[in-house]
């Protein structure tokens, strides 16, 4: 209990710090409007990551549809706040979104959960596409293949940061507690979570619903920055940037997806300068990463900071 409270209380220290480290950067003029569109898009990549870890790295499942879900968020702000443009209109769009996305996810998710592995994966990618195309056809409503622009941006970094941090939490929490345990179960054997009593579907079905839902809340948050939507904004190319911060960042670690988004982020900023062979660096980078480091920057394992400081303070004695 001691221990839990002091890695609680030494994560709150680092977030504060974090936080108004950066207020102080940002109103200092030191961060200007680039670097904090950056920081925007490192939030929502962590939060999409986040969710596509949940699957894949801790029920073991092979998802490609977040795309789809991130739509489905994009999409209820846009419209929703054309008919409510105010703060009130925003959240109650985001939360709109997020029960559309849990809603499709439980009635996809019974049929295509029984599936493995590409079978799953390809499915996913179905669910996605039809989403789009759902989109793309949705008439006035979604302006079809133009998109929608003139969206308010009701998203700023404190937002977007306050999300990042309700998230993680809500996902180490999910993890930590008995139906995070049964999440692993699956994974590590799947026939003897069943023999010990593991709904085994139910709990695919409910991890794959908490990340459809969390992909919705990146979708809100990335509308109410940019300010436009666009169909093609969510292909699958989408889903595979989130699923390469996942992997980079360490199957089964969330902190790990957390540092793979922040070190991408960065290295797309400052890559920006070598347009022409900007890709190439970034693949080369990835390449090695993975060929020297497999199992991710973090593999399986969460950075506890209360245990780094607590064995530098032994190693001090």
């Amino acid at each position: 209990m001691r221990k839990n409270k002091k890695s609680l209380g030494t994560w709150l220290m680092t977030i504060a710090c974090l936080f108004f480290t950066l207020n102080f950067l940002i109103n200092g003029g030191i961060l200007g409007p680039y670097h904090v569109q950056i920081l925007m898009g490192i939030g929502i990549s962590i939060i999409m990551a986040m969710g596509t870890n949940l699957v894949l790295g801790f029920s073991g499942q092979f998802p490609l549809g977040q795309a789809g879900f991130m739509a489905i968020g994009a999409y209820a702000t846009a419209i929703f706040t054309n008919y409510m443009p105010t703060y009130l209109g925003f959240y109650i769009s985001m939360l709109l979104g997020v029960l559309i996305a849990g809603l499709l996810a439980i009635i996809v998710g019974f049929p295509t959960l029984r599936l493995k592995g590409d079978y799953l994966a390809i499915a996913t990618l179905g669910v996605a596409e039809i989403i789009r195309m759902v989109i793309v056809n949705g008439g006035d409503i979604t302006n079809g293949a133009a998109g929608l622009t003139g969206i308010l941006r009701y998203s700023t970094w404190p937002v977007v940061f306050i999300f990042v941090v309700l998230i993680a939490v809500a996902m180490l929490n999910f993890l930590r507690s008995s139906i995070g345990r049964q999440v692993i179960s699956v994974r590590e054997n799947e026939i003897a979570a069943e023999s010990m009593g593991v709904n085994t579907t139910k709990i695919k079905v409910l991890t794959f619903t908490f990340a459809a839902m969390t992909a919705s809340i990146a979708g809100s948050l990335y509308v109410a920055y940019i300010g436009t939507v666009v169909p093609k904004d969510f292909t699958i190319m989408r889903s595979i940037d989130y699923l390469i911060i996942a992997v980079l960042g360490g199957l089964g670690s969330m902190t790990g997806t957390i540092l793979a988004a922040i070190v991408l982020g960065v290295l797309n900023m400052y890559l920006q300068s070598f347009s022409d062979i900007r890709m190439i660096i970034y693949s080369i980078a990835l390449i090695l990463v993975m060929v020297f480091k497999p199992g991710g920057l973090m593999g399986t394992k969460e950075l506890v900071l209360s245990d780094l400081l607590f064995n530098k303070k032994k190693e001090g004695k």
